[in-house]
């Protein structure tokens, strides 16, 4: 117990237990509903680091927990398996580093089936359905579709006079 306290809050590792810290105080406030877990999905884009189709909070929450057991893990087995000494305060101190990159690759594979389960954008519903409060737009208005740009009399059928040589 120990030796993972001391991992814990060793010199490297402390960015990272700091940072659960912080992550585990965030949830906190979630659960008792002083702040949600969306709070931060219009300041951070993670798409490009192919995290995106969940909450910011969900997909930094996971890097940072994997992240922390990672360099946890890896810290307290250079404590097991190798004398104390200067090569293993320097394999100490480049821990975390690989351990972020491991966790990321991991937050990927995790979010990307969480991503199926809460689409990009809500699909809007059609104009003039019921219960939207929008009226359908009479016979003939153009509302900038391709076929209402061809007239009111459009049916959908392309006549030899319609077509494009």
């Amino acid at each position: 117990m120990r030796t993972l306290l001391e991992a814990a809050t060793g010199l490297p590792m402390i960015v990272l237990t700091a940072a659960l810290v912080v992550l585990v105080c965030f949830w906190l406030l979630v659960a008792v509903r002083v702040a949600t877990p969306a709070g931060f999905d219009a300041d951070v884009d993670l798409g490009p680091w192919g995290m995106g189709g969940v909450p910011v909070s969900v997909a930094l929450s996971s890097l940072t927990v994997l992240a922390w057991l990672l360099g946890i893990g890896a810290t307290t087995a250079l404590a097991a398996f190798l004398p104390p000494g200067p090569v293993t305060g320097l394999l100490r101190l480049a821990v975390p580093l690989p351990a972020l990159v491991v966790a990321w690759r991991l937050t990927r594979l995790f979010v990307r089936p969480l991503h199926r389960l809460r689409p990009d954008e809500p699909v809007p519903p059609p104009r003039g359905a019921a219960g939207t409060g929008d009226r359908a737009a009479p016979p003939g208005a153009c509302d900038g579709s391709r076929d209402s740009l061809r007239g009111p009399s459009y049916d959908g059928a392309l006549r030899v006079r319609d077509r494009v040589a």
